[in-house]
């Protein structure tokens, strides 16, 4: 293709009705001809930019954010309602099972909802459908909440309810928030239409508009959004909890949940839905015993192999062994995640105990955790905002292997800090390496055990590192799973995900025996080094899949034969 010799390639020159259009063999084109079809030059040389989103995506991205608010409104006060006893006066209790039998507990259901994402993905592609599956799920979801609250009355906690009730909301919720997590996501990435990139003009500026950033930006508004409603569950409920009762920091969250699912199912005609065709598992296990039999090669599954050395059909076309290829591609990358969980579930148990240990000024530990989803809202915007369309202006490649490596080193940051922070604790007065497990005087005269002279807000640099670390890594995986994942099992590798989230809970079962004190400062002192050693690994291994990435846009020869067929 010739290319205009007054200007380098990707310069742009906006003069009233005419623009200089790279990868174009005229020297000018009329601003009115755009947008257009963008050729391969311009997706490779030209800025990308985000397309229009579709009202059903932001109703989708709505209900999903709703039903975060109730999860952790319902599950932050878990550990204080676990560990500590009833009448406790300085942190809220109810069974008073101690910390490590409260973190083995926390990391067992953890496990179990990471797990169940798994069946539901099936029978969303296979059988139900994205929208039925959501819809059971959040009918589970609900449910669990009500047993919550009816089993944390003051009644039912003095007749032995608590217990039962909390192992049947575990249940509950672990089905419901499971199913959710194999499909919203693949199903708030389907109201995105499928379209051709496209040059358009924006701000006078020639730019690309393709499906895979303006996915990248709903993923990460959707995340935003998660951190808005979660913030809005963690502090009134926590807020209940000190100074009312469980009970009503369980009964806020399940009625903001019923009122949030009614958009959804009176506007449900309007969502893109993606029909079931079949269960696909079958064709896939054929053509794993084949690749195996012929030293895991799948080009010896394609239909042409088949042909050629057989004369034989096979009920599958070679798209399919190509989206197979990228999908195992995707796996090999959502595996790695294993301690990248493990250290995230802190923040869920012993991150709320070590705020436990220290001055909190009144304010219940768990309230501190909404430092978590307030560094995500303040950093969303501008890592989306600022960040993003700064590097890809410049034409500046942060692909999403490099950022879950950044994701993985501020991770470990994170946990180094925690690590820090409790040796600080350990050194303090009163009880040093045993807080809470000696007593002072109060103003009363009387004694009571006390936390240590630390103060508790100590811990917020802990949660902005965490918070660059999920919106970083957790958002760029779900964008790479989705685009990856074959067409017919894009929620079965979402859930995918999950399952390396459940082997982190069970590695967090695991560490249960030394998650007490004085143990904790060594505990987070190997997590950070592991997560540090995984991000570097990580990058060595994978830093090429950066590559295939960026040649893998919508307009290559190969992704407009996958799309058209």
């Amino acid at each position: 293709m010739e290319r205009s010799s007054e200007k380098p390639l990707g310069s742009l020159t906006t003069l009233r009705g005419d623009v200089q259009c790279p990868g174009s063999t005229n020297e000018s084109t009329p601003a009115s001809e755009y947008p257009r079809r963008a050729t391969q030059d311009e997706i490779r040389d030209l800025p990308h930019d985000i397309g229009a989103v579709p009202i059903t995506a932001w109703l989708l991205c709505f209900t999903s954010a709703a039903s975060r608010l109730a999860w952790y409104g319902v599950t932050v006060p878990w550990q204080n309602y676990l560990q500590n006893a009833r009448g406790d006066e300085l942190v809220p209790g109810a069974l008073g099972l101690g910390q490590a039998k409260s973190t083995i507990i926390q990391n067992t259901f953890l496990f179990f909802q990471y797990l169940t994402p798994l069946p539901f993905a099936i029978l969303s592609d296979a059988f139900l459908g994205r929208y039925r599956v959501m819809v059971i799920s959040l009918g589970l979801l609900l449910g669990g909440y009500t047993v919550m609250f009816a089993t944390s009355l003051p009644d039912a906690l003095e007749a032995g309810a608590g217990v039962g009730g909390l192992v049947a909301t575990m249940l509950l919720i672990g089905l419901g928030q499971g199913g959710l997590s194999a499909v919203m996501y693949p199903f708030i990435g389907d109201q995105v239409p499928e379209e051709k990139p496209m040059v358009t003009l924006k701000k006078g500026r020639l730019v690309v508009i393709d499906r895979k950033t303006t996915i990248q930006y709903v993923f990460n508004v959707y995340y935003w959004m998660v951190n808005i409603t979660t913030l809005a569950g963690i502090i009134p409920s926590t807020f209940l909890e000190k100074h009312i009762d469980f009970w009503a920091a369980y009964l806020m969250p399940t009625c903001i949940l019923a009122l949030s699912v009614v958009p959804v199912l009176l506007w449900n005609k309007s969502l893109m839905k993606t029909e079931p065709k079949g269960n696909v598992m079958t064709k896939v296990f054929h053509i794993f015993a084949i690749a195996i039999r012929n030293n895991f090669r799948l080009s010896a599954a394609s239909p042409a192999h088949f042909q050629h050395h057989d004369d034989e059909t096979v009920p599958w076309t070679d798209k399919f062994i190509d989206e197979i290829r990228r999908g195992l591609k995707a796996c090999r990358v959502i595996i790695c995640f294993v301690i990248f969980w493990l250290c995230y579930n802190q923040a869920t148990n012993n991150i709320i105990s070590q705020a436990g240990q220290m001055k909190t000024h009144g304010v219940s530990n768990d309230t501190i955790n909404a430092l978590n989803p307030v560094a995500c809202i303040i950093l969303g915007p501008l890592i989306q905002n600022v960040l993003f369309p700064f590097l890809r202006h410049r034409k500046v490649r942060f692909g999403p292997i490099l950022r879950i490596v950044v994701a993985f080193l501020f991770t470990a940051a994170a946990i180094a800090y925690a690590a820090g922070l409790q040796k600080l604790i350990y050194s303090a007065e009163p009880c040093f390496d045993h807080p809470l497990a000696c007593t002072m005087e109060n103003g009363s005269g009387s004694a009571q055990p006390g936390p240590n002279q630390v103060n508790v807000w100590l811990q917020t640099p802990l949660y902005f590192l965490l918070g660059i670390g999920e919106i970083l890594g957790l958002v760029s995986l779900s964008e790479y799973a989705y685009a990856e994942a074959p067409t017919d099992m894009k929620a079965l590798v979402q859930a995918f995900q999950q399952l390396t989230a459940a082997i982190g809970a069970a590695l967090g079962i695991a560490l249960g025996p030394v998650s007490k004190d004085p143990w904790l400062v060594v505990m987070y002192a190997c997590l950070a080094g592991v997560m540090g050693l995984c991000g570097g690994l990580f990058w060595l291994v994978f830093r090429r899949l950066d590559d295939d990435w960026e040649n893998e846009d919508d307009g290559s020869p190969e992704n407009a034969e996958r799309t058209e067929s």
